[in-house]
């Protein structure tokens, strides 16, 4: 069981750092410093960006449990 868990944490950690870095910046940090701020945004956010939002949140959950989970495997 704890195998599984440090295989998911570890799968779960790399799709994180992929999806955050798949954001589009917001503008006001390093993402303007190498000229990611001269793009334009036209309105609100697209659908792709939605779900790219829904797939991190769900990522950060799954890395999350996984945390906890063998924290209190460890525990006991």
């Amino acid at each position: 069981m704890e195998l599984a868990l440090t295989i998911l944490l570890i799968i779960a950690s790399l799709v994180m750092i992929l999806l955050v870095l798949l954001h589009k910046g917001r503008g006001g940090g390093l993402s303007d410093m190498f000229g990611g701020g001269v793009s334009s945004s036209l309105g609100g956010s697209s659908v792709a960006e939605r779900n790219l939002d829904r797939f991190t949140i769900g990522t950060g959950v799954i890395w999350f449990a996984c945390v906890i989970a063998l924290g209190l495997l460890k525990a006991y």
